[in-house]
């Protein structure tokens, strides 16, 4: 007889205290050890994954200046990321509506766009104003998140359970944002994205509790679904998200350096709560069972080989160790220069900016940074060969940390199903 349960009857637990939860983490240990709780003993598997997620954008309102001071704004532009104005024209009022994309770069330095801008927004820095007005006028003010009066973030296609690893087989390099320098030629390296066996839709995959209305938590603050991203099918599923961001947690935004500019990461976590079994054997699914292609840059959609999670994430680190002794302190330090996020400046690791990349290890000359990031195994055109693995374009530690914060949150019934 096929079992099953409610999510009224799961929240009774929850309000009882009485609830099984755990992280995503929590439970593929269990699985790899051989100790995986059956399906009576867990309700809700919290799922997390964190990636640059390049359809990002947030509509914000804000007050630049004294009512009646220009008609509309016509170009907004925050430290210099350029937004769209509108779509309201709040004429006369002195606000501003507008629409910021994530992937924008700044007039200034295409390295600065849209994910940092929001990063620094979050964690109280002032932002530079400037509105260029429909009656030619040019207001300059400066910002802080006190000043948004309504923020929303919306994901077009977040999530991705399915994604593809990058080498270069070519002679020369190749810039793309599936990088965060251009990528060396004759397969000199390998980059990445996708959290795994953590990562919610490759934990659901049917859709059969992760669906438009459920509710998730995107940076940190509580948010929906809003139904199936761009992009998206049933081979390839993504999620349309949207939350307040003003209530988000800025260690969980931000901007990630490519060889096509400024980016943004983003991470997301969603419960899963365990109805029937059907949904409790998909969640026994581990990282040496999502396959993932591996392809020439240059290409993109040109399969070269197949590899797996469990060879790219294995039991290697997710953060670096700098040691200053080693550190030779160049006149222009290629670490500071490429660090996708920016937290290596002035000789000093900044570990709540870091993201676990391995740029640092890969390029430094001087072994400053300490780091296993790992190489893989391919056949790639009848030859058998080893690729180091340069850039990871996602972030276990904050998708397992989200998840985890997740599962708290349900426990203390901060976040109901």
């Amino acid at each position: 007889m096929t079992k099953n349960r409610t999510i009224t009857q799961i929240n009774e637990k929850i309000e009882k205290g009485e609830a099984n939860i755990y992280t995503a983490e929590e439970f593929k240990k269990l699985i790899k050890k051989g100790n995986a709780p059956s399906f009576e003993d867990v309700d809700v598997v919290t799922t997390g994954t964190c990636g640059v997620m390049s359809g990002t954008a947030a509509i914000l309102n804000f007050i630049v200046s004294e009512p009646g001071e220009f008609i509309r704004a016509s170009e907004v532009y925050l430290n210099g990321v350029p937004a769209y104005a509108g779509p309201c024209p709040n004429e006369w009022l002195g606000s501003v509506d507008a629409i910021l994309h994530g992937t924008a770069h700044s007039i200034y330095d295409e390295n600065y766009g849209g994910g940092f801008l929001l990063k620094d927004l979050l964690e109280g820095r002032e932002i530079d104003v400037r509105v260029e007005s429909a009656d030619g006028k040019t207001i300059e003010n400066t910002i802080t998140i006190e000043d948004i009066t309504r923020g929303q973030l919306i994901g077009a296609r977040m999530a991705f359970k399915n994604y593809t690893a990058f080498t270069n087989p070519n002679k020369e390099a190749v810039s793309s944002i599936f990088a965060a320098t251009p990528l060396e030629g004759n397969l000199r390296g390998l980059t990445f994205s996708g959290c795994g066996d953590l990562n919610p839709l490759q934990n659901d995959i049917p859709h059969n509790v992760i669906k438009e209305g459920s509710k998730v938590l995107i940076n940190g603050a509580q948010g929906y679904i809003l139904g199936d991203g761009t992009r998206s099918s049933a081979e390839k599923p993504n999620l349309m998200l949207a939350a307040d961001l003003c209530k988000m947690d800025p260690y969980y935004i931000g901007g990630f350096k490519t060889g096509q500019g400024g980016e943004i990461y983003d991470t997301v976590a969603i419960p899963i709560p365990v109805l029937n079994e059907e949904i409790y054997n998909n969640l026994l699914i581990t990282d040496d069972m999502v396959d993932i292609p591996v392809a020439d840059i240059k290409g993109r959609h040109l399969p070269l080989a197949e590899t797996n999670y469990a060879k790219l994430w294995g039991e290697y680190d997710l953060r670096p160790q700098y040691n200053r002794d080693n550190c030779s302190k160049c006149d222009s330090c290629i670490v500071e220069e490429i660090c996708p996020t920016n937290a290596f400046k002035k000789e000093k690791l900044n570990i709540a900016h870091c993201y676990g990349c391995g740029m640092c290890v890969s390029y430094c000359k001087n072994d400053a940074f300490d780091m296993d990031i790992g190489s893989v195994d391919l056949n790639i055109n009848g030859s058998d060969v080893n690729i180091p693995i340069i850039c990871r374009q996602s972030d276990r530690l904050r998708g397992n940390k989200l998840s985890l914060k997740l599962k708290k949150m349900i426990e203390s019934k901060e976040f109901k199903l």
